[in-house]
């Protein structure tokens, strides 16, 4: 293998140039390589366009891909919730490091939680996952579209353009800025994305030297983990803009460590939902996910997502 410094490929925006200086750092101290990050300009950096009507999954990581199979750059580094759950010829994800916090945090004016939020508050968001979980909590705010880097979307709430917004706390916390929430959002209230927390390590499957190195920045816990909450995504063929949330721990069952995934699809309004959890060995996480997709699907969670409001049935929410 070249001792050449490899070529990271990251988006522009302050909280990708962040992730990927903690991967660069993890390369350089454990493996001994050193990095240099490649700017790459992606769809969604460039269009402001809501990201459910580009497609959602897939804006942030497609020309990051190109950038690999073209060779300019060696590795990329994604928020793993932006991968597309469908392989990509080419390429390979030798590593998962340890993830992040995946809970969503408030950002609110005056240091207020969602529920001191007066009825009618303005809240900010660009998810259709944090919107209809929002919507179900039934605290009677007014939810406002708006999308931008973290800065931008505090600064909504600075300038008194919403009353909050709600954000991973990951990218607060990696950006130094976890003193300004002013709530974390506990899992009951609101279920993150499918990977959310995580980072997602690229490399053109070819380079198998590369591939193996890699490997070694992979944290079992956490591949786990994501890997059953995208199979939860895949099986219920939902992407970034369906409202799904789905999270998986690693926690210590009567044999060992086992897999604890919970999951909902909600309706767009939030009036409905499939709520439901399983655990198993956390070496079948794939399979877990599929599972509990699939009983998903058996209590109607694929009409709350595609059907019209008027034409879902009724749901019962379950509990495993």
């Amino acid at each position: 293998m070249s001792t050449a410094p490899l070529r990271l490929g990251t988006r522009a925006s302050a909280l990708a140039t962040t992730q990927s200086g903690h991967v660069a750092e993890l390369v350089r101290e454990r493996l001994g390589r050193e990095v240099e990050l490649v700017e790459v300009a992606t769809e969604g950096d460039v269009n402001r366009a809501p990201l459910a009507s580009m497609g959602g999954t897939g804006v942030f990581v497609s020309a990051l891909r190109d950038a690999l199979l073209d060779g300019r750059v060696d590795l990329a580094v994604h928020s793993l919730k932006d991968l597309p759950t469908y392989p990509a010829d080419g390429i390979a994800l030798p590593a998962v490091p340890p993830r992040e916090d995946p809970r969503d945090v408030v950002v609110a004016r005056d240091g207020l939680t969602l529920g001191e939020l007066p009825v009618g508050s303005r809240v900010g968001t660009g998810s259709p996952r944090r919107v209809s979980q929002l919507a179900a909590l039934g605290l009677g705010l007014e939810l406002q579209g708006i999308r931008g880097n973290v800065d931008t979307r505090i600064r909504k709430v600075r300038d008194g353009e919403v009353d909050a917004v709600v954000l991973a706390r990951a990218g607060l916390a990696r950006l130094g800025r976890l003193d300004e929430a002013t709530e974390v959002l506990d899992p009951l209230q609101m279920l993150p994305a499918p990977g959310q927390g995580a980072l997602a390590i690229e490399c053109r499957s070819a380079d198998t030297d590369l591939v193996e190195l890699l490997g070694r920045l992979d944290d079992p816990a956490t591949r786990a983990a994501v890997t059953a909450e995208r199979a939860v995504l895949a099986a219920l063929e939902a992407g970034c803009s369906a409202p799904l949330g789905a999270l998986a721990d690693v926690v210590e069952g009567d044999d060992g460590e086992e897999l604890w995934l919970r999951a909902v699809a909600l309706s767009e309004d939030g009036g409905l939902s499939v709520r439901m959890s399983l655990s198993g060995p956390v070496a079948d996480a794939a399979a877990l996910g599929t599972r509990l997709a699939s009983d998903m699907l058996a209590e109607g969670a694929a009409d709350l997502m595609t059907a019209p409001p008027e034409q879902v049935p009724p749901v019962r929410k379950q509990h495993a």
